[in-house]
């Protein structure tokens, strides 16, 4: 890391024992990730591909819950909204949620939908990944159950999160309702976006797009930092947002906010070894930074490190505080 940058994160270091005392409300599309991992020796006599050896399965909250994952490595508190199916997928991530102590007021049983399960199969790299999932909008009885749960959540929590993969939960009318409630008690919303439900976020405050949606939401190709400027003016415009955060892989991360200078942040990552759950990653530890009462500049220093620590990981991992301290306290990765 840059010696400039030392005292900056010496300061940072001391401020993250404020991360016990945030409350987020994570509200997106939940799923179950599992990884099956094995060795791979040949290939198959059927077809040119591997034969992977499993040796072992792990299961893991996935999409928004991955999210919760983060956040209660970080130190946060947490109540989560969505929907599940009522299968053992869905089971699983409830059982998983009680036993670590998310608050599931918000979460909501639909029938006739299967919970989304995202399968990987790893040997020495992922080899390939298997979806089961289904995309179409929740119920109208589903959503009103969500929006009366979130309610009663919204005065206990300091921060909105919005983690939204486009698998039915998050819609313009679940937002049009949320939004100005959360706004009337001065809940900051933060939304990790997908193109599809882009009209659903107007009345969010910050928006974090990789360089590639927010290339094709201002419908602009992305590669210098001018370039990445203009498109977040035409974010913060067009979507009516007060400040956008751009993840640009090996370039680090752009802020951009409302009649402020942009400020590029150079990435931590030494080597990539797989960016599953990077953006997850992002959204948590800024959400977590933001919520125990740091700046946004701040709090995006603290969000481009830990997607450092992240990707340096194989597999949909977490980064925990104590790495974020380590970190700080030696300067960077």
């Amino acid at each position: 890391m840059k010696a400039r940058n030392k005292k900056e994160y010496q300061k940072l270091e001391n401020r993250l024992a404020r991360f016990e005392k945030a409350r987020i409300l994570v509200l997106g599309d939940l799923m179950r990730d599992i990884f099956i991992w094995g060795k791979v020796r040949r290939i198959s006599p059927e077809a040119p591909v591997p034969v992977v050896e499993v040796e072992r399965e792990t299961a893991m909250l996935g999409g928004a819950a991955n999210v919760v994952n983060n956040l209660i490595a970080l130190g946060a508190k947490i109540h989560l909204a969505g929907v599940i199916g009522d299968d053992d997928a869905g089971k699983g991530i409830l059982k998983e949620l009680a036993r670590r102590g998310v608050g599931i007021q918000g979460v909501v049983i639909e029938e006739n939908r299967s919970t989304t399960v995202k399968t990987r199969i790893i040997a020495h790299q992922q080899i390939v990944r298997v979806d089961r999932e289904v995309r179409k909008p929740i119920q109208p009885e589903s959503r009103s159950r969500i929006l009366k749960a979130l309610k009663k959540i919204l005065p206990e929590i300091d921060l909105v999160l919005i983690s939204d993969y486009a698998k039915g939960v998050i819609s313009v009318e679940l937002t049009q309702e949320l939004f100005p409630l959360a706004r009337g008690i001065g809940r900051k919303i933060l939304v990790d976006p997908k193109l599809a439900n882009l009209a659903s976020y107007r009345g969010a405050q910050i928006i974090t797009p990789n360089h590639i949606e927010a290339g094709q939401i201002a419908r602009l190709e992305l590669e210098t930092d001018q370039e990445v400027e203009k498109a977040g003016r035409i974010i913060l415009e067009e979507l009516e947002m007060e400040a956008v955060l751009i993840t640009r892989g090996e370039r680090g991360i752009s802020l951009m906010e409302k009649n402020k200078t942009p400020r590029h942040i150079p990435t931590e990552a030494k080597e990539v070894y797989d960016v599953t759950g990077a953006g997850d990653t992002v959204i948590s530890a800024l959400g977590v930074s933001l919520a125990s009462g740091m700046d946004l500049y701040s709090a995006t220093v603290i969000a481009n490190l830990a997607a450092g620590i992240g990707v340096s990981k194989l597999g949909t991992s977490v980064v925990s505080r104590d790495e974020l301290r380590g970190a700080l306290r030696h300067g960077g990765l």
